[in-house]
């Protein structure tokens, strides 16, 4: 019998093109999109959301013209419970969280994942640029071939066991092979634009959606690391680490956040070499190797580079020292750490270790 795959289709060219490439390798391909209840704006062509009702309609026409069944699920309670609440909670601590990390945490591999199984689905796959290997009937999680494109990052957090249901399979393709594919199909969505934004954040910035769901926002003092009063900020949730515009102060050397203080309504601001720091906790922690080496490489952000570091387990946090100081390691951000190719785990960055 054919294997049965449910692929979460976004209305994009990447899902849509993963979908095609299952049906062409001869599996029982089945399309769901996701309905997080977020309305978009139909006539807006160069901002496409991931999960309004223009990305449903797309994903119904890919579905159509590959003659795969295609359904819609209601994530919109989800969405809530998983991902905007600690989104606004986050924030009203002083930390950056990181949206799409806990979709896939909680939504996309974990409850999307359990219905897909329920409803008697061998896989459940998605567009993600991430590849999954099998070794010795173990499963790792490994980047992409294209490495511009590679979202092994944002992927951490899929349970160990759950590897081996799920398909990834744009992983050795580059995004101009997709497009092309795409458009050699006469998929509709072959010259659809990529989604920027934060899914579900209808106003003008995410500063706006914070404001009207954060009561008590109020201005506060903003002093050195020493403590000294330099001026007053607009609110703890308009700042991040490493920040230097926007600070309303003067001083003759440029200035950084390098921390906040919600609880008493500060920030902090130094120097560029006050940003540094030696390492972090981090907790929230999921690992996707049997054992994790003492020593790896991790990367604090999507956009940086791998820095290398020693690991070791305080509980069921993880302890991260850097071999050299890195800048403006930010609190609610995610740690993911890399052997090579292969992603050891990762976790939600906290205290961090100036020392």
């Amino acid at each position: 019998m054919r294997k049965k795959i449910l692929v979460a289709m976004s209305g994009g060219v990447d899902s849509s093109v993963a979908s095609l490439l299952l049906k062409r390798n001869n599996f029982d391909v089945t399309g769901v999109t996701m309905c997080f209840g977020n309305e978009d704006e139909a006539t807006d062509v160069r901002k496409p959301r991931c999960c309004g009702s223009r990305a449903i309609e797309d994903a119904r026409r890919v579905c159509h013209k590959l003659d795969i069944p295609h359904y819609v699920m209601d994530f919109s309670k989800d969405l809530r419970k998983h991902v905007i609440n600690k989104f606004v909670s986050e924030y009203s601590k002083g930390r950056t969280p990181n949206p799409c990390i806990e979709c896939n945490r909680y939504l996309k591999f974990a409850i999307l994942l359990g219905k897909a199984q329920a409803m008697g689905f061998d896989f459940l796959a998605t567009g993600h640029y991430a590849r999954i290997e099998a070794k010795e009937q173990n499963f790792l999680l490994k980047r992409a071939k294209d490495k511009a494109k590679d979202q092994a990052y944002f992927l951490y957090p899929i349970k160990k066991h759950s590897l081996k249901c799920i398909m990834f399979p744009l992983g050795d393709l580059t995004k101009k092979e997709v497009r092309k594919i795409a458009n050699d199909a006469g998929l509709p969505v072959a010259r659809k634009p990529e989604s920027q934004d934060i899914c579900f954040i209808r106003e003008k910035n995410y500063h706006m959606f914070l404001l009207e769901r954060i009561k008590g926002t109020a201005p506060g003092r903003i002093v050195d690391t020493k403590g000294n009063f330099l001026g007053k900020h607009r609110g703890v949730i308009f700042y991040t680490i490493g920040q230097r515009k926007g600070l309303g102060i003067s001083s003759k050397r440029p200035l950084y956040v390098v921390s906040t203080d919600a609880k008493n309504n500060k920030i902090i601001v130094g120097e560029e070499k006050d940003l540094k720091a030696k390492g972090f906790m981090a907790s929230d922690v999921n690992i996707l190797v049997e054992k994790l080496p003492r020593t790896a490489f991790a990367k604090i952000r999507y956009a940086d580079k791998e820095a290398k570091c020693n690991i070791s387990i305080k509980g069921k946090k993880l302890k991260i020292m850097f071999k050299k100081r890195e800048s403006a390691i930010t609190p609610g951000q995610s740690v993911v750490l890399y052997g090579g190719d292969t992603i050891l785990g990762g976790g939600i960055i906290e205290g961090v270790l100036r020392g």
